[in-house]
């Protein structure tokens, strides 16, 4: 695709290999790098979304590789492994290395629950609790909610264990809502 052209349509494309769904590393090279605060999301010329950390011994190690980097916005997971983000460490996240300041987005999932979340209890599966409605196909440890369903909102918002708590608590600039599709997942594929 023509560079000027997605930019002069409003967007940002996702780079990719055919086998990178998401990146797992830090690419060598920042597409249209630019100096500038990124005070707002349509201010941003490119991102980084990088939500696995197997690629990381440490989150220092992570820290280090992002922060050597002129990546405008910087989409990662609420966790490192198990742990979640501080404060401290998203702080580290929000400059440039050539000075801009930038934004760094939380990735997390509204229309799928993950077995290897820490809401997740001993005992559910498909249709237990009711809310959890049918296999993701292609992930084992994923299946498709009933997001209007009051349990599985307590578990995303609105309380001081929920997942976007924890979010707004690690100092994150904002939230990526993956699986907002759910519901066709849920009633119309077959």
């Amino acid at each position: 695709m023509n560079q000027s052209l997605k930019y002069n349509e409003g967007f940002i494309c996702f780079p990719r290999t055919s086998s990178n769904y998401h990146y797992t590393q830090v690419p060598d090279s920042v597409i249209q790098p630019n100096t500038n605060d990124i005070t707002q999301l349509s201010q941003a010329q490119n991102y980084l979304y990088l939500i696995s950390t197997d690629n990381f011994s440490s989150k220092q190690g992570m820290i280090n590789a992002i922060a050597a980097t002129n990546y405008d916005i910087v989409l990662i997971d609420l966790f490192f492994n198990e742990e979640e983000w501080t404060s401290s460490e998203i702080g580290q996240l929000k400059n440039k290395a050539n000075g801009g300041q930038r934004k760094v987005i939380s990735y997390i999932s509204i229309g799928s629950a993950e077995k290897f979340r820490y809401y997740w209890k001993k005992g559910w599966g498909l249709h237990h609790p009711l809310w959890l409605k049918r296999k993701y196909e292609g992930y084992d440890d994923e299946f498709w909610v009933k997001f209007w369903k009051k349990d599985w909102q307590d578990i995303i918002y609105g309380n001081d264990d929920s997942y976007m708590k924890k979010i707004l608590n690690a100092g994150f600039d904002g939230a990526y809502l993956d699986n907002v599709e759910a519901y066709y997942f849920l009633y119309y594929k077959d």
